[in-house]
């Protein structure tokens, strides 16, 4: 139960980088992390190492090809003569290990679902004990909650909570439809709204894209193993009644939207919902990430798609620049890329990253272990971690999310999830 609740602080706390001693490396959740490993790697030697499982084999064979990406990358860029910044360089260098041995550890644990119930509980408190901070009501330090008109709690920008709060949602609605009771099952829900309500607040547009597809995902998933099974004890209109009971927060978040009370077209409410309002700011957020995301792919095809090594490779966008030069209101405690001499800027594209990175090596492992982990989840028939894996493909559309132990603790718990004994087994009977 402890080492649970340690992976559990590391995890929440590894998004709260404002926690961080300033110009740390390191904070609170990376140094929970890091003692997680150690007494795990202690006990598995101890038990004279884990099982090699199937999922522990996946993720070692994602690893020992992403490192082998890695290192041909450097060596490309090295032979090109490619600039960097090697403080950020390293930075990757020591991050990668840490997540893979994160992610190995977290499968042969086999306590995945409880750490889950103490990730969507205590999370949820922690979300909400956050916006407390923001608004006013509790004084937890010198700490700034707002981006501007975004919250972003104790994490360094929104965009960061806001990945934590869409791994909660789905998380929680995982939990939701696994609950053994109803208790479990209200229990799950209430931290699936807390987790809703507060992604909104960031005004994250990839936080709002994952809410709106979730829903509908989930219920096609659902009424497809229904149309499917052979065996239907569950009559339709009970079908429809649990689809309604896990998928009615995710519903209603995106049907009553905070912020919007009238709107008469829906494409107004989906403009209205984003940060930009879906005027001028949006259209120039479009832009600026096309931009990037060209020359990311200009820049990875140059290195004959072997990429150029761990650490960001472009440079920043001359109205990113100007941009800055003009705020006078910036908020506490935000890092930004330093304008230099080297490219330090990076596409904001999961897979583009990785491409500049370890190339098309890269890009295809993980794109393998994503896929591995969604046919694992869709013949355990737990939908719900199927549209999390959805849920995390598409907010990897507009972030580099490998970087975040949360991302990998979803990516594990997937692969697990067939030998999850609280997973309903599906019984066929012979006439």
């Amino acid at each position: 139960m402890v080492l649970d609740l340690l992976l559990t602080l590391g995890l929440l706390l590894s998004t709260a980088s404002q926690l961080r001693p300033e110009g740390a490396p390191v904070g609170p959740g990376e140094i929970c992390l890091a003692v997680w490993v150690l007494l795990m790697l202690f006990r598995e030697v101890g038990r004279l190492g884990p099982a090699l499982t199937p999922p522990l084999s996946r993720l070692l064979i994602f690893w020992l090809a992403f490192a082998v990406a890695q290192c041909v990358g450097t060596m490309a860029g090295f032979a090109t003569g490619d600039r960097h910044d090697s403080g950020l360089f390293m930075h990757d260098v020591m991050a990668y290990p840490v997540l893979a041995a994160v992610s190995c550890l977290s499968v042969a644990s086999a306590r995945l679902h409880r750490v889950a119930w103490l990730l969507a509980t205590i999370g949820a408190a922690w979300l909400a004990l956050q916006v407390a901070f923001g608004w006013g009501f509790i004084n937890l330090g010198d700490f700034d909650t707002w981006e501007w008109e975004r919250f972003r709690g104790l994490s360094d920008n929104a965009n960061q909570l806001a990945l934590f709060c869409a791994v909660i949602t789905l998380l929680s609605l995982y939990l939701a439809e696994t609950a053994r009771g109803l208790g479990e099952r209200i229990a799950a829900v209430t931290c699936m709204i807390v987790a809703i309500v507060i992604g909104r607040l960031t005004m994250s547009d990839a936080f709002l894209i994952v809410l709106v597809a979730a829903g509908p995902i989930f219920v096609a998933l659902k009424l497809q193993r229904w149309l499917m099974s052979r065996n239907r004890q569950m009559p339709l209109h009970s079908a429809f009644a649990w689809i309604l009971v896990l998928a009615l927060p995710l519903i209603t978040a995106y049907v009553v939207p905070l912020g919007i009370s009238s709107a008469t077209e829906f494409e107004d409410v989906i403009k209205g919902m984003t940060k930009g309002g879906g005027g001028r700011d949006t259209e120039e957020t479009a832009r600026l990430r096309i931009h990037i995301w060209s020359e990311a792919m200009r820049r990875g095809i140059e290195s004959g798609m072997l990429g150029l090594g761990p650490g960001p490779h472009l440079e920043i966008p001359p109205s990113i620049v100007a941009g800055r030069r003009d705020s006078t209101n910036d908020p506490k405690h935000v890092e930004h890329p330093e304008f230099g001499f080297v490219p330090n800027f990076e596409a904001h594209n999961t897979f583009l990253d990785l491409f500049i990175q370890g190339g098309l090596i890269a890009v295809l492992s993980l794109g393998w272990l994503v896929a591995t982990a969604l046919v694992v989840t869709r013949r355990a028939e737990l939908d719900a971690l199927t549209t999390l894996l959805c849920g995390l493909a598409i907010f990897s559309i507009f972030h580099l999310i490998v970087r975040h132990p949360i991302f990998w603790f979803a990516i594990s718990l997937c692969l697990v999830a067939v030998a999850d004994p609280r997973r309903a087994p599906t019984i066929r009977v012979r006439s």
